[in-house]
């Protein structure tokens, strides 16, 4: 399953929730694969840590290489490297993909990543696509190339404003590029329970029938310590409330739709 971690907004969770959910894939024996299409490169150095900057050419290579004619060009996996993680592969991400951004565009290469990703379809299991947080021509190539969409929802009324903008995006990308394409669901980031606006901003949600996932992800100081350490959840402490809040949050997003 190839899934697309999106959501317009900064600072929802998308680096968080596309690398605990990888690492809770490849843990449990499926073949995984991240790629990090946000120049941040924030997913990049979670899974990697110190190894980051010492990373292949990752996703910027990837790109630059359709922007060439070559008589052999390189294959989609040599842009792929191994994290410490058994199983878990990631196509990393750096500051080179702004620089393409623009000729990416204006050569409209938007089906690159969806054919490497059919043609590596036979490697792995599951694939998880971060994005950065804007509609561009990354954040479209992975809607175009992905089969679920996952939409975090940091509880926030700004972030509220925008699903409404977000879920027409996707609709868009659904008719015009990638039928095929659903919305796995809303991820609920950050959770209070005790606080009334995170209670009332999902209800609301929920009230209007939009899809949204549970279990909902607490707010936790562990997960700083997470992404300090670069050890997803899973690696770092299995039994802590969060982890297991992920290890649900996993099995309801692989159910079949």
């Amino acid at each position: 399953m190839r899934y697309v971690v999106f959501n317009q907004k900064g600072g929802v969770g998308k680096s968080t929730i596309t690398c605990n959910l990888a690492a809770i894939s490849a843990q449990q024996g499926r073949r995984t694969l991240v790629v990090d299409l946000d120049g941040q490169g924030n997913s990049t150095r979670y899974l990697l840590g110190a190894d980051a900057d010492a990373a292949v050419e990752g996703a910027a290579g990837f790109f630059g290489e359709s922007l060439k004619f070559t008589v052999r060009p390189k294959d989609s996996a040599e842009f792929i490297m191994e994290t410490p993680w058994e199983g878990l592969h990631i196509m990393p991400a750096s500051a080179e993909l702004e620089e393409l951004h623009g000729k990416l565009e204006s050569r409209y290469k938007i089906y690159k990543l969806r054919d490497a990703l059919a043609q590596l379809e036979s490697s792995y299991d599951d694939v998880y696509i971060d994005t950065p947080p804007a509609l561009n021509f990354y954040t479209r190539s992975a809607l175009i190339a992905a089969q679920r969409c996952l939409i975090p929802f940091d509880c926030d009324d700004f972030s509220r404003r925008a699903l409404y903008t977000l879920m027409e995006n996707v609709q868009e990308i659904q008719a015009d590029h990638n039928r095929g394409l659903e919305v796995g669901g809303i991820v609920v980031n950050q959770f209070q329970p005790r606080a009334n606006l995170p209670q009332r901003l999902v209800q609301e949600l929920i009230a209007e029938g939009l899809p949204v996932l549970q279990p909902y992800l607490s707010a936790s100081v562990k997960i700083k310590e997470s992404h300090e350490l670069a050890r997803p959840m899973i690696h770092m402490d299995a039994r802590h409330k969060l982890t297991q809040e992920f290890l649900a949050l996993h099995e309801e997003v692989a159910r079949p739709a």
